[in-house]
Formats: C-alpha cells, structure tokens, sequence
C-alpha cells in the first residue's frame, strides 16, 4: 500500500474510526522511523516524514551543526561550513535535516505500515472509545440489544462500541430481544485485557431515572426544575423527589404533566415502571410526609441525631403508608435518607389532635 492508495486508506479510517488523520500518520511515520532504526542499529538518528501530496514517506538525518575544525560524530555532527552550504541560515547549535536515503526503503514502510494498522491503530481506536465513554460515565446513552452471552446482554452503542449489561443490572421483568432499542446508564468504564475498553450498563440504577427526567423534561432541561434524590424498585415503582428553582413554577404538576403526559415517554422507557412525584422539601418532616404519599400522615417524631423518624398514621391508613411488601416506607426512606418506623394511632397510645405536632 503506497502513494494516493495509502492517503484514501487513512482518510477512510479517519471517518469511520473516527481517529484523527493527523494522528494515524504520526503513528505511521514513527513506526518507520522506529523500523530504520532498529535497521540500522541505532547509528543515526532518523526522521521520517509522510508527504501528504504524493502519499510517498521520505527519510531524513538528523545532524547537529557543530563548530569548525572540532572533532565530531559525522554520524551524528555537520561542522558548521558544511552546514551552511545546505542551510544558508544554520548556526552552531541548530539541527538540521539531510535526505537519506535507505537501502528497502519501500518494504520497510509497507511492514511498518500494516504493522501499524493491525496493532496500534486498534489500540489507538481503544483509547478513544476508552474516553469517548469514560466521559459519559454516570449518564445515559441509547443503544441496541445485539445478542445474549452467558447471561450478559451485549448492546450496540450506536455502532460506536459494545457495552455490557450484567445479570445484576438487569430489571427482573424486562426482557432483552435483539434489535430492541432502549436507554442505558453508564454505570462504569474499565480497562478490560489488552487495554479493550469495557462498558458497564445497568437498567436499575436510580440515577437512569435521574437522567431521564434531566435529558426530557423541558422544566429539568431549562434548569427551572431540580431532580433532588430517587429511590427505586426497578421495574416496579419509583419515587423522584423535586424543587423549583423558580418561585412561579410548580415542580411536580410540570413533570406530571396534564393526565400524565409528560412523564409517559420516561414511563414507557422504564416500560411501564410507576413513578411518583415527590415535592422535596428542606424540612424533613414535610419532605417524609410527602414522600409517604399516598398515605396521610398525623404525626412525626424525629431523633435527628440517628436519623430515625417515628411517623403516626391513622389505623385505615397503615397498609396504605406500608405499601405492598413495605414498598411504600422502603421506597421513602431510601428518597429521604431517614430510617422509618410506621406506628398506628392505637400503636401510639391514643388519638392525635388534628394539626399535632
């Protein structure tokens, strides 16, 4: 491969690796210095430079200009007249380049170049999908379900890389057919052997949730509405609690929506997985008040020192605040970060005077 065949087979790899073209000729042309130099057992020193007009590598020696009548290296050292006689303006001190030539030149740099082409652009192209998704650690992307192995579904990023969704990141009820197209948080990004770049998923992570309502809710997106903190059951329920960041917007009703319409695209991303809009607040009774909902509380009790809350309901209301299987207190506490103990009015000792603290 040599001349204008070698320039469309950089520019080629140039758009569909996306690898710059300046960086896969630097790679070429230290290849073939790195080759001419183990050729010529170190004696010179060499450079070798692309010409991007003919596609043709040409080599060059490197000497130091020196002063006249010293004793120098001539493998490595020019005095200074003879250096001028090349380079009008070169000075003691300077480098400068000579045209060398090297006996197989041609098939050293066509070694050289598929040598180039099979190991270090592949590690090149590693290390770009390496940053590439490294960069997107912690946030979401869109990609294709290609096949299943061992357990593990191997997603197509967008023809980019292929990520991993591990067993343990999988949601219990979803299932994973090839060519489905769905969103994915970037749970980790790794090295894995030879430096290949290994792309951890999760479909149950909280912060998918996070992500979701931070890349399609105009209020989110326009930074007049916060997402504060999320709990989940993945595939069952979850809780997002939200604030304003503006006086006149009212969080939870713009990501409810009307009926419900602004938050149906993430519920059926999350393919069919409830969602409840919470309105956080800085006072944690409020904030464990609303995050009980639908539940009515009567009465919270705080030991802020071990963060345990003792909330009073009335007795209709216990299964309510509970949840089935303790969803509902499970999913609370995991949103406010306080321990939560559910106890009835009859539990308590008595009826609560409406409005008791």
């Amino acid at each position: 491969m040599k001349g204008k065949e070698l320039l469309y087979t950089i520019e080629l790899l140039e758009q569909e690796k996306g690898i710059p073209k300046e960086r896969i000729i630097e790679l070429l042309e230290d290849s073939i210095q790195s080759a001419i130099k183990r050729r010529l057992l170190n004696d010179v020193d060499v450079e070798v430079k692309l010409d991007i007009d003919t596609g043709e590598f040409k080599a060059y020696q490197l000497k130091k200009v020196v002063k006249d009548g010293e004793n120098y290296d001539p493998s490595k050292e020019i005095p200074l007249a003879d250096a001028i006689k090349i380079q009008k303006d070169a000075e003691v001190g300077d480098v400068i380049k000579l045209p060398f030539a090297v006996e197989g030149m041609g098939r050293i740099a066509a070694k050289a170049t598929m040598q180039v082409l099979s190991h270090r652009l592949t590690q090149l192209e590693r290390d770009l999908i390496y940053k590439t998704f490294k960069e997107k650690e912690g946030d979401i992307v869109q990609g294709v379900v290609v096949r299943e192995e061992r357990g593990n579904v191997i997603v197509d990023l967008m023809g980019k890389a292929e990520g991993i969704l591990p067993p343990r990141e999988q949601v219990r009820n979803e299932r994973y057919r090839r060519s489905d197209t769905m969103k994915f948080y970037v749970l980790e990004v790794k090295r894995g052997r030879g430096g290949e770049p290994r792309i951890i998923l999760s479909r149950t992570h909280p912060n998918l949730v996070k992500r979701l309502f931070e890349r399609e809710m105009p209020e989110v997106v326009a930074g007049l509405v916060s997402v504060v903190a999320v709990s989940r059951d993945p595939g069952d329920r979850a809780k997002v609690a939200v604030k304003a960041n503006d006086p006149d917007v009212d969080p939870v009703g713009a990501c409810i929506g009307v009926r419900g319409a602004r938050i149906q695209s993430i519920v059926r991303e999350l393919h069919g997985e409830n969602i409840d809009v919470i309105l956080y607040s800085e006072d944690p009774k409020e904030f464990i008040t609303n995050a009980l909902k639908p539940a009515r509380v009567r009465k919270i009790i705080l030991d802020e020192e071990n963060r345990e809350a003792k909330v009073i309901v009335d007795d209709d209301q216990f299964s309510l605040a509970l949840g089935r299987r303790g969803q509902n207190v499970r999913l609370a506490a995991k949103l406010t970060g306080w321990k939560i103990d559910i106890k009835t009015v009859s539990e308590y000792g008595g009826l609560i005077e409406e409005g008791e603290e």
